[in-house]
């Protein structure tokens, strides 16, 4: 049995094992040419992709950038992953290798109907064939739910300058700054989403700030709804502006109004050429003088590196797993196994979620899906030292999302063992009398695989840890720049005034993720646990009463050796946040909970999650999928300056073994030490017991810190 158990709550359930679907091997870890058929597409396979579509006359492709929007483009390339029952017969039944192929998204903008079609394209590496993939329900993907591009953008950016030249004089005289044919003092603009109010609809409330370090902490008061729904960006057009609390139609009535007198200027002091509050730069100091200009603890390998990776498996201690950076929505984790059983064919991220409230129009506005950002695409540089320990395996990751081929994305992950600064165990066995029998205790470490998305103003870091008791964890550290809007006293209801006139605006973190569990093979149930205090009889004393607690619970595969369950956690969209957890069967057809078309078009979802659980289905001996919602409600408050800082914004969960092995499986570690005395009461000769080298050695990296940010 294995228990999912989320991160800071009381919440316990388990995924239980049933009766396999026949006899499975023994436990083995497999060869890394298995776990490649999980491998994101190479920069050679990405090009091919492109290619080869690019040379359908049918399709009629353009070059993505430059030109119109109305063309067909190729969006995005990604590994479309094997079915799981065709995987499973390769890795585990010898059966034959799964074609590999490519998903391509491809925009027609130039036609009659614009759409949207996701295609299977391959085999790989030599594509020949295409076809078209089928949503459930066969629906159509409309063309107002795809992603923003980078093309849509700099279209929207000569909209606004033309519609922002009425308000030269005022944003001059207020802010400084301006946004039509500026040079150095010039605004930009952070964008709104979902795009409207309706399907079909593709209208953004654009929030205009001063273009400075940080400038998301510098908004100017002005916001600005903009329609570019028609593919000639020609019909776009402004329909509505807010400035400081008052709404206006055009932005010759509000330029109107800055004339004749009758408008509440908000003035913006000039910012500061150092030291900006939105800065990293240091300011200030601490009261008790203690060093910060030299380097702090560091994380080292005196000995070397005790994880293998090889291609895309990577191994640690019982740990052997399969892993990709999916431009889509990010780490996907594949064919995880521990001492050899498999545990999990699937644990993934799906989407992450912010929900806000505000006076502004834009910040009602605001609930951002962030893989309809491209969140899995936007993995820059890790920085060594910092982002991760400057020992860590760094590895690069290539992206082809709305751009004319793979691009690059430098130490895009990274992969370390991390001293926990905690034993993994403990104990000292006092004599009471001054001395003691034993000690005894195992150094606490895990091997993290991380990656980060910057989706904008958010970083997100998103780790899955191995420890080497068999528990595995998921999480999220929420850090960049809060998404902030400019204050007005009404706003005050929805948030925090951080800054003279910025306003942190009240939001919902949440993030979603896929369990797919298969315990000790894929016929599983699903228990929950339930604690509850009950007063029954004391059996050694008539009369007297005591309370007792009992309860149990998990998720787990055949009875074998005692198996029981494993710990889960829960699930996200806007239908998906109503559930903590939600266990289906698995589906084919329900890869995943949400798509990078949910954040344009939330009111009729291509991805519908509710009708994941809504056919009542039997989970008692079925391959079970838990889809697990993690979260946490953000009031931005001074301290959020100039970024929100990881302690305190981190959320996840733990898979962890519930009588699934004979013992703690970390007993296998070398690294445990012993003491016993060896002349009591006296102690002066003592007997340390130790399987690794008494001294670790020398445990600094003495090359500078580099960095290099391009992609």
């Amino acid at each position: 049995m294995w228990l999912l158990r989320l991160a800071g709550a009381l919440a316990v359930l388990g995924i239980m094992a049933g009766s396999s679907p026949g006899p499975s091997p023994g436990p083995t870890v497999p060869p890394p040419d298995k776990a490649s058929i999980f491998a994101d597409l190479s920069p050679a396979e990405l090009r091919a992709v492109r290619t080869f579509l690019m040379s359908r006359p049918e399709l009629g492709l353009s070059p993505s950038r430059g030109g119109a929007l109305a063309k067909n483009t190729l969006f995005m390339v990604e590994l479309l992953p094997p079915k799981k029952q065709l995987a499973l017969r390769y890795l585990d039944q010898g059966g034959p290798r799964p074609r590999r192929q490519a998903r391509a998204v491809v925009f027609f903008g130039g036609q009659a109907e614009p759409n949207i079609t996701e295609f299977a394209v391959g085999p790989l590496p030599r594509p020949s064939s295409y076809r078209p993939l089928r949503f459930k329900g066969g629906r159509t993907v409309p063309f107002a739910a795809r992603p923003m591009t980078q093309l849509e953008y700099e279209l929207l950016h000569r909209t606004l300058a033309a519609a922002m030249e009425p308000l030269y004089r005022l944003l001059r005289d207020s802010t400084g700054f301006w946004y039509h044919n500026c040079s150095r003092r010039c605004l930009t603009f952070s964008d709104i989403a979902p795009r409207g109010l309706a399907p079909g609809e593709r209208r953004s409330w654009l929030v205009l700030q001063r273009f400075v370090e940080g400038f998301f902490l510098h908004p100017v008061g002005l916001e600005v709804l903009v329609d570019h729904g028609d593919p000639d960006p020609r019909r776009w057009a402004v329909q509505r502006l807010w400035y400081n609390g008052r709404y206006f139609s055009s932005p010759q009535e509000l330029a109107e109004s800055y004339e004749r007198g009758t408008l509440a200027v908000a003035r913006l002091a000039e910012p500061p050429f150092r030291q900006l509050f939105s800065s990293y730069e240091p300011r200030g100091s601490f009261t008790t003088g203690t060093p910060t200009e030299v380097h702090g603890a560091k994380v080292c390998e005196p000995q070397g590196r005790r994880y293998r990776l090889r291609g895309n498996q990577l191994e640690y201690g019982g740990w052997s797993l399969a892993f990709r950076l999916r431009s889509s929505a990010g780490l996907q984790l594949f064919d995880l196994r521990f001492n050899g059983e498999r545990l999990a064919y699937e644990v993934s991220v799906q989407e992450a979620i912010a929900f806000y409230g505000g006076h502004t129009p834009a910040a009602m506005q605001t609930k951002y899906m962030d893989a309809g950002w491209g969140m899995g695409s936007v993995t820059y540089e890790l920085a060594r030292g910092i982002d991760c320990p400057e020992v860590a395996t760094y590895l690069d990751a290539h992206h082809l999302y709305d751009a004319d081929g793979p691009v690059r994305f430098s130490r895009a992950i990274c992969i370390f063992e991390l001293p926990t600064g905690v034993p993994l165990r403990r104990h000292f066995d006092s004599d009471f009398r001054g001395g003691f029998h034993f000690y005894a205790g195992l150094e606490g470490q895990a091997l993290v695989l991380r990656t980060t998305s910057t989706v904008y103003n958010y970083d997100y870091i998103w780790d899955f840890l191995l420890y080497p008791n068999g528990v595995m964890e998921a999480k999220v550290h929420a850090t960049g720049f809060i998404h902030a809007t400019f204050y007005t006293p009404q706003g005050r209801r929805y948030g925090s005034r951080v800054h003279s006139h910025v306003l942190g605006n009240l939001h919902t973190h949440l993030v979603h993720y896929k369990v797919d569990l298969d315990i000790a093979g894929t016929g599983n149930s699903f228990e929950t646990m339930d604690v509850r205090f009950e007063n029954i009889s004391n059996p050694w004393s008539p009369g007297a009463r005591r309370r007792a607690s009992p309860g149990a619970g998990g998720v787990g595969g055949p009875a074998a050796r005692g198996r029981g369950s494993c710990q889960p956690p829960a699930s996200s969209s806007m239908a998906r946040p109503r559930y903590h957890l939600a266990v289906t069967r698995h589906h084919e057809n329900e890869p995943s909970s949400s798509s990078i078309y949910a954040q344009n078009d939330p009111w009729e979802p291509l991805v519908s999650f509710e009708g994941f659980i809504r056919n009542n289905e039997t989970i008692e001996d079925q391959d079970l999928v838990a889809w697990v919602t993690v979260g946490f409600l953000h009031v931005p408050h001074a301290e959020d300056i100039p970024n929100t800082a990881t302690p305190g914004n981190a959320v996840g969960f733990f898979l962890r073994p519930f009588n699934f092995f004979d013992e703690d499986p970390s007993v296998a570690s070398h690294s445990p030490v012993i003491v016993r005395p060896l002349d009591p009461p006296t102690f002066s000769r003592l007997e340390i017991q130790r399987w690794t080298p008494d001294s670790p050695g020398p445990c600094v990296d003495p090359r500078p810190f580099t960095y290099n940010g391009t992609y």
